[in-house]
This record gives structure tokens, C-alpha cells and sequence, in this order.
């Protein structure tokens, strides 16, 4: 509840003249936010700006310098790449469940920072996640160490039919054939990326790699996704909220009058997602200084050797093979940003502004609940599970963990939920749909409701 009547004018006009959040009026506006392509380096570069890490990596109100640890860390030199600079609060403690990783955070202590954390989300002992952590840490020593080959097996069938059908869309001279292997083709393609989405969360491994046959780069999808979605979800600092600025709004406007034409433009531009990322990236090599060298990877290629395999081994010429592979390509776009925006958090009751009680911080892993809708009919299957972003309150709060792992940590999440008050909602995919619909066209931002 604001803590008095004026509470959402000024909170408007802060926001208007880009110095505040809305939602917590405490905070500076993000910047860089609504500049440029709203690329995810941007995105780093304007957090590197109000994030007061002083060139290192801050973790709560201290500051480690942990350029000596980058080939030594578990998880891969480039989570320490990317955030270089920025607050990393948030990603070190839903990415480390041991808890003797502080142990090591403390050999790289460099000093105190100078600033308060622009960061409203707190993570006290006794709260709701750290409780949380403790006891699925505690879980997790009695699953099985093999249990992640469920989700191995998923994505590697996708992967090989995706390769199957899209060779065989060029192989076949039969109308129905090629159609048929096309569909498939494209549908595995965008399962197939969603499904790498699993692994993108986590330590280097190669089926993060797959990803990057949509065109899109993996890396900045661990930027835009798994550092800024994921650790803020539904808030100015979301890039999957900003990105789609100007076109789609989803977080409440004032005076939005195009919000009814939303769900237009959404099914206009999906299909071609997939190739305007990659576009987008290739502009910023002419924009950025250096962003070639600083950016762009070995992986980057993989996606151009779909067309190439196609033309190989059907035979037919290049032009015919690219031009097949342009139309799977797009196809799947459009599957996958569908699944994407209709998956877990565009949903009006998801979006909530104002002020915590009395407080202006709340627990993080309380926020994460309460940004996201689960959905029953798609949990119900773990193939859908890996294939529509199921379980996706738990992935979310432990996003490195497996799919696989997720359905066993049920229990204790209830029983969590219930102890703190937290609001763990259900709801099914056709409503999802339905009220994702209806989120573009909301102009007034809903209060945070007091916990009782």
C-alpha cells in the first residue's frame, strides 16, 4: 500500500522525468534504458553506471576483485566477463546454492563500496529465500547424480530431428514431404532453443551452444535472460520488458492509446525475431568501437551451418537450401516467441507497484514468486515442462539447477509459501494467453498488497 494518497503522482512524474522507478521510488531510473537498440551490453554498460561497483564485482556492500578467479570459476569464465563492473547481488546468490561458496567469495574481499545497493531485494538469513536455499541444498544431497539425463535426452532428439527434417525439407521433391518436414523442422527448431534455455543457466557445457541455431547468440541471451530477467522480472531493469519498447508496453503507461493493437504487432514481428536479433548484433560491430573482438564468439557461426548442411547433403543448389532454411527459420521464430511472451509472467496480477507495508525492500525470492504464473497443464508433462518453460516459479528461483531436479523441490516450496505468506499461483497456458492479451492494454499500475 503507498503510504499516503499522493504516493502514485509522484511516483509517475519521477518515472516520467526517467529519475525513479514506479514501483520503488527509492531507486534511480535505470540508465541507458530507453536508448539505442537496448542491446544487453547496453543494458550491462547502464547498470556498470548505477550499480557503484567501482570497475569490480559487488556482492551485497562489499566489493571483490575476482580477475584472478575468471579461469578458476566453476561456472566459467564469462558470467565473470559479462558482469565485470556491476552489482552481481542477485546472480551469486540464486546461482550458488553451497553455501561454503562464501568461504571463497571472502578471499577476493577488496574493500566496502561507497553507495547503497540500487537494488530494492534483500536476502536475510532468516527470510523467505535464504530459508528456502538451505533447505533444498539439503534436498538436493539426496537425488540422484544422474537425474539430469531426462533433460539430455529431451534435447538431444530435438536437436537430431531438427536436422533430420530440415535436410529432409530439401531432400524430397514430394509437395507433402517437404511441407510436413518443414513444420517439423521449425517446430523442433524453436523446442530446441527453448530447451537449451536449460542449459544456458549453467556452468559451460555444449548443448548451451544449440541455442544458437536460431541465429541469436546464447551470450547475449544470458545477459538479456538470465542476468536481467531473471534476477528482476517485471521491472524497469527487465530487458525482456524493455526490449520490446515502443511497440509493446507491458508494463502499466499512462495515456497508452496503440495498447489494443498490441497483440497486432506481436503476431506481425515474431517470425522474424530470430533474424532481427541477428541483425541487430551485426549493426552494433559498425556502432561500437571494438564490439567485434569484445563480443563476438566462435559459436556465433553455428547458425549459418544449418543452411550449409541443408545444401550438402540434399543436393540442391544453395539458393533453393537457404532460402528453405530463411522460411524454418522465421517459423520457428514465431513458435518460440509465442511460447516465450505466453509462458509464466504476462499476466495483469504479476505486475504490482507501490510499497511494501513500511518498508521500501522486500525479500527477492518473494518477488520472484509473486512475478510469476505456473501453469498446470503444462507441468503436468516433462517434455512440455522442457519445451514451454515449465516449472517455472522453482527455475526461477533456482535457475541453475535442472529441469529434472525442479519437480522433486515441490514440497518444500509449498511449505515455504506457506510459512511466509508467499502468493505461489496457478493458473493454464489458454489463460496465459488470454491475459497476456489484456496486460498490453492496462494503464494504471496495481499496489503491492500488505502480508499478513
Amino acid at each position: 500500500m503507498p503510504p499516503n494518497g499522493d504516493y502514485l503522482d509522484i511516483a509517475f512524474k519521477r518515472a516520467a522525468e526517467k529519475k525513479t522507478h514506479v514501483s520503488f521510488p527509492q531507486l534511480v531510473y535505470p540508465s541507458l534504458r530507453d536508448d539505442g537498440l537496448r542491446d544487453p551490453v547496453q543494458w550491462l554498460t547502464g547498470k556498470a553506471m548505477d550499480d557503484g561497483a567501482e570497475g569490480l564485482w559487488r556482492v551485497h556492500d562489499g566489493l571483490y576483485d575476482l580477475q584472478s578467479f575468471l579461469d578458476i570459476h566453476p561456472g566459467g569464465a564469462e558470467w565473470l566477463e559479462l558482469t565485470k563492473g556491476t552489482d552481481i547481488t542477485e546472480a551469486f546468490e540464486c546461482h550458488h546454492l553451497n553455501p561454503a561458496v562464501i568461504k571463497v567469495l571472502d578471499k577476493y574481499y577488496v574493500r566496502k563500496a561507497q553507495t547503497p545497493r540500487n537494488s530494492p531485494f534483500t536476502f536475510k538469513d532468516d527470510g523467505f529465500y535464504r530459508s528456502l536455499k538451505r533447505a533444498v541444498w539439503e534436498e538436493l544431497q539426496k537425488l540422484p547424480k544422474r537425474i539430469h539425463e531426462r533433460s539430455d535426452r529431451i534435447i538431444d532428439g530435438l536437436f537430431i530431428c531438427f536436422i533430420a527434417t530440415s535436410a529432409l525439407s530439401c531432400i524430397s521433391k514430394d509437395y507433402w514431404i517437404v511441407m510436413a518436414s518443414y513444420l517439423v523442422a521449425s517446430l523442433s527448431l524453436a523446442w530446441t532453443t527453448v530447451a537449451a534455455h536449460n542449459y544456458i543457466h549453467r556452468k559451460t557445457n555444449w548443448r548451451m551452444y544449440l541455442f544458437n541455431l536460431s541465429m541469436w547468440s546464447y551470450r547475449d541471451f544470458r545477459v538479456s535472460h538470465a542476468l536481467s530477467h531473471h534476477l528482476y522480472p517485471n521491472t524497469l531493469l527487465d530487458l525482456e520488458i524493455s526490449g520490446f519498447e515502443p511497440f509493446v508496453f507491458w508494463l502499466p503507461l499512462k495515456n497508452l492509446f496503440y495498447g489494443i493493437f498490441a497483440i497486432f504487432i506481436e503476431l506481425a514481428s515474431f517470425g522474424f525475431l530470430f533474424p532481427i536479433n541477428f541483425f541487430k548484433r551485426l549493426m552494433l560491430n559498425f556502432l561500437r568501437k571494438d564490439f567485434f573482438f569484445n563480443h563476438y564468439r566462435w559459436h556465433d557461426i553455428l547458425g549459418f551451418l544449418v543452411p550449409v548442411w541443408m545444401w550438402v547433403v540434399s543436393g540442391s543448389s544453395f539458393y533453393d537450401a537457404f532460402i528453405m532454411w530463411l522460411w524454418i527459420l522465421c517459423t520457428g521464430s514465431f513458435i518460440f516467441f509465442n511460447i516465450g511472451t505466453n509462458a509464466a509472467h504476462h499476466h495483469p496480477v504479476l505486475f504490482r507497484d507501490g510499497d511494501e507495508v513500511d518498508e521500501i525492500t522486500r525479500d527477492w525470492g518473494l518477488h520472484e514468486v509473486e512475478a510469476v504464473m505456473d501453469r498446470r497443464d503444462i507441468n503436468n508433462s516433462f517434455f512440455k515442462v522442457m519445451t514451454f518453460f515449465g516449472h517455472h516459479t522453482l527455475h526461477h528461483l533456482f535457475p541453475t539447477l535442472d529441469h529434472a531436479v525442479l519437480e522433486h523441490m515441490y514440497p518444500i516450496l509449498i511449505e515455504h509459501c506457506e510459512k511466509y505468506k508467499a502468493k505461489f499461483r496457478v493458473t493454464t497456458q489458454f489463460d496465459m494467453v488470454v491475459q497476456q492479451i489484456k496486460l498490453t492494454t492496462i494503464k494504471s499500475p496495481k499496489l503491492l498488497e500488505i502480508n499478513k
